[in-house]
Order: structure tokens, then sequence, then C-alpha cells
């Protein structure tokens, strides 16, 4: 370990760099006053970050950097939120790009540093207007550092130094940070992530992170022009459309509003705006391409402007079986039901969550309700209220959220652990093949009964309980404390009695939660946490 940054390298630091992020978050969200004092890219980096581990966590373990690098740039695209976020995700783009090569060399400190400088300057032109004072400018100093150095610890070390002089500057830089004494929140992040790649390089870890106070406010340049109002929406979505006319969608959006950043490549693309009209933001976005994940954030609310009325915390989970209803309404879930099959009507779901609450975490459990989820979400934040989609993509995983769900907690960490802990949940289902078909592990027959591991057919096998055990014996080999057996409808009723003992077994020191979930289609469901 140290002095290299391979594939495991590279891992662990986007596992540290999430760890660190979640323990200063608060802190760096009571730094936030630029571009709005929304008090949330703390929260907003954390979870940008822990999308890119997640990703890179769901790799084989011997996984190289040729594969590692990618995936944590696709996770921090996919995940990234707020502006600061938005931008991190195109450093990290940035430096995958350049230390991600198939058969490159782990870099030394002269390529890390041609990689930095690379990712600072991919970074800063994503956004529309630049500004100094903030995470560009951290950015841009801390790759200007490592100029004379030739190891990569060396390199490392005087990014992470540059970045903290830098980041320390900021506050004379901005006016509207000098006004509040602090230094910039997302700078102030990207610290916590270059001091976390420092520990793995060097394996020296700090004992906590520094977050620079707020301190007495200085004399601004410029007084604030309190009758100019910033937007009142803050309008981000993912964007399926074809490079060349990228160009042509900056210009709509920059004529609509302000903190315009841009980042993608490829033909997928995240858009972050602030804007008065969120529709116009979003029909820009179609006339580009396939605007998806699309979320709408009154800006206004969180400034202290009007918002929806104050019902509580909320949960709302969306199911197609009765027994799974019925345990999401259990642990008190507003429970939205839909066919097998089929998604729910888009304002069935938007009414469901504007009723449930002012803070609402929305469990899609179903990688096809995923979008309509955040199209539903949208509608609802038109009112104020905080809305969230934690990305379930089955059952098991929802009730894992569930089960972390603390309506004592601020919303977004608990947003964020109940995401840690879906995250954290490998899901499994048994299915009976309706017709031969070739799949990744050979051919299949109407009648096989077929193993998926995240999504995907894992084996293939002639009987129910054979296939199930096979397929627990899988998805335990990497690991596991709680196995959650949830039995559908067509399952004989001694399937999860069988399945227990043989968990008993093979893997005494496994946890066992066994549920009737009674869904039709799927005779198993698994999830191993």
């Amino acid at each position: 370990m140290g002095e290299v940054l391979d594939g495991a390298a590279v891992r662990r630091w986007c596992g540290l760099a999430a760890e660190a992020l979640g323990r200063t978050r608060a802190e760096i969200d009571a730094l936030n006053v630029f571009p709005v004092s929304d008090g949330d890219t703390g929260t907003n980096l954390h979870l940008t970050v822990l999308a890119a581990a997640d990703a890179v966590q769901g790799l084989p373990a011997d996984a190289g950097a040729a594969e590692v690098w990618p995936a944590l740039a696709r996770g921090a695209l996919l995940g990234a939120r707020g502006n600061s976020g938005v931008i991190l995700s195109q450093f990290l783009r940035g430096m995958a790009e350049i230390l991600g090569g198939r058969g490159a060399p782990p870099p030394d400190g002269r390529v890390f540093g041609e990689a930095l400088g690379y990712a600072a300057l991919l970074a800063r032109h994503a956004v529309e207007h630049p500004v100094e004072g903030t995470i560009l400018s951290v950015l841009a100093d801390a790759s200007g550092e490592t100029g004379e150095e030739t190891t990569l610890a060396g390199a490392v070390r005087a990014a992470a130094a540059g970045a903290r002089r830098a980041l320390r500057a900021t506050t004379g830089q901005l006016d509207a940070l000098s006004r509040s004494g602090v230094v910039d929140a997302g700078g102030a992040g990207l610290c916590v992530v270059l001091d976390a790649l420092t520990a793995v390089i060097t394996d020296e870890f700090p004992e906590r992170y520094e977050i620079p106070p707020r301190t007495a406010p200085g004399p601004a340049a410029t007084p604030p022009d309190e009758s100019r109002p910033g937007p009142g929406y803050e309008v981000m979505y993912l964007l399926d459309a074809p490079d060349d006319g990228i160009h042509e969608l900056r210009g709509a959006l920059d004529g609509l509003g302000d903190s315009l950043v841009v980042v993608g490549g490829d033909g997928l693309w995240n858009v972050h705006v602030h804007v008065d009209d969120a529709g116009a933001a979003i029909e820009a976005g179609i006339g580009a391409g396939r605007p998806h994940r699309i979320r709408v954030t009154y800006l206004k609310a969180q400034e202290g402007g009007p918002q929806a009325p104050c019902t509580g915390r909320a949960v709302v989970a969306v199911t197609a079986a009765e027994g799974l209803a019925e345990l999401f309404e259990d642990a008190g879930a507003t429970v939205v039901r839909r066919a097998p099959g089929t998604v729910p009507p888009l304002a069935v779901l938007a009414e469901a969550i504007l009723a449930a609450g002012d803070e609402v975490a929305v469990l899609p459990n179903e990688p096809k309700v995923l979008d309509l989820a955040e199209a539903a979400a949208e509608r609802a934040r038109e009112g104020g209220a905080r809305i969230a989609v934690v990305p379930t993509r089955a059952s098991v995983q929802g009730l894992a959220a569930l089960a972390v769900h603390d309506p004592l907690r601020r919303f977004a960490d608990d947003v964020i652990a109940m995401t840690r802990a879906a995250g954290a949940t490998r899901f499994g289902r048994l299915e009976i093949a309706a017709e031969e078909a070739v799949t990744s592990v050979g051919l299949c027959r109407p009648g096989d009964v077929l193993g998926l591991i995240d999504g995907d057919v894992a084996l293939i096998g002639r009987d129910l309980a054979g296939t199930a055990r096979g397929l627990l014996d899988r998805m335990l080999s990497g690991g596991g404390e709680l196995v959650t057996l949830v039995r559908g409808s067509t399952a004989p009723a001694d399937l999860t009695g069988v399945l227990e003992a043989h968990l008993r077994a093979r893997h005494p020191d496994v946890e066992t939660a066994s549920y009737d979930g009674r869904q039709d289609s799927h005779p198993l469901l698994v999830g191993v946490e």
C-alpha cells in the first residue's frame, strides 16, 4: 500500500473521500454562501463522491486502473449533485481520461501533475462563466504546485498543500465570501478529497480533515445588490444527446439563468443551471436530446421564501406486490401500488409525494420506475417541498433503506444513510424462463429456473430450491452479514425454510430475515447486506 495510484488505490481513495466528506459535510454546508446560500454544498459533494465510490465498489476486487477510473468518472457523472458536485465530477473525469488508459503504468509525479492540470482545465471549461474564489481557483492552484515534483507522493502532497493555500485565499477573492467571513465551500470539499488522496498514497492518515471556520466578515469591494434577487430554481438533469449539440444547448440555457455547468461527453451529459423558468430549462434539454433524472429545487424556499406547509418527514415506496406493500406500510411508508410489469401513473405518484409531507424520500424499487420518480419529485418540488429519490432498484434495497430511516435526523443525513444502505445491498431473484434464450451464462429453455444477481443472469437450474441455494452461495462469496428472503406467490410454502437451513449449515455467521412478499413475477427475491 502507498506510493502508487493503481486500481486498488483509486478504489481506496473513493471510499476514504466519501467517508471524509460524510464527516465534514455539516461544516462545509455551513460555509455555503455562493452562488446561492442554500447550505448544501457539503451534502452535494458527499453524495457525488458516494456515487463514485459505489460505482467502483461494484467492480471485481482485482479490477485494474483501466476499469476503475472510467467507473469512478461515470459514477460521479451520474450521481453529481449541485454546482460544486457537477464541477467535481468533471474534475474526476479529467483525471480518469489521463490516468485510466489501458496498459498505462501507474503514474509518477510528472504524469499526476499533467493529469491534475488537464482535469482543472476541463472543469473550468465546463462552467459557462467561471468565477475566481471558487473550487475552480482551488483546482487551478493545486495543479500548479506539482511542477517540480517527480515522485507521486511528492506531487500529491504538493497539490493538497497548494489547494489548502488557495482555499484560504478565496475569502479575499469573492465579495460574497468576504462579507460572510468564510472560505469557498466547494473548495473546502475539494481539499478534503485531495487530503484523502494524500492519505492513500502516503499511508499518513490525518486525525481530522480541517475545515476553516467562519471568521469576522471583511469589507466588500462592492455592496450586495438586494434589489436583484437570484433565480428561483436549480434545475439538474442527465441528458442523452450528441456532443455536437451541446454548444447550442449551452447558449439556450445561458440566456435563461446563471450558474450554468454542463459536464460529460460521449453522448451523456449532466446539466446544472439556476433559472426562474424551470420548464424552459427542461424544454431546452428536450430540444437537444433526452433529459432524464430531472431534479428541480426551489431555491427561494431555502433562502427563507414561501415553503410548502410543514407536514413532517415521510417515505413513499412503490411496489407491485401486496405482501411487500404491507411490509413497507408496517415500517411507516406510504405505498404507491402498481400493476406487475407496469409503472404507476405520473400524476398518481406525484400526488402521493405531495400529500406525504414537506420532506419526502422516494423509494422506486424498480429500474424503470426511477425516471418516473424523478419526474414526479420534480412536480412536487414546485410547491417548495424537499424531495429526494433514493435510487433503489429492487424491493430488498427499499427495505434496507427504510430500515435505517430516522425522521429525527436532518433530512440530508437521513437520505445519505438510506442511500448508503440501499447501495450496500446486493439484490438477486429467481425467474422462470418463458422461452428459449441466450444468457450471459449459456442457453436457457422454457421452464428453466434463472438466478439473477443485480439484474444479470448468474446461473441456470432446473428446480427452485437448488437454484436458490446456488444463488445464495454466489451472492455470499464476497461476504455478507444479513440475508433477506422474500417469497413469491408461486413459490412452495417451505422454500424459505429450506434456504434458512442451508444458510445455517453453510454460512452460520449470517443473519436471516424471511418475509412473504406475495409477488407474482418472481418466486424469490434475495438481498445481501
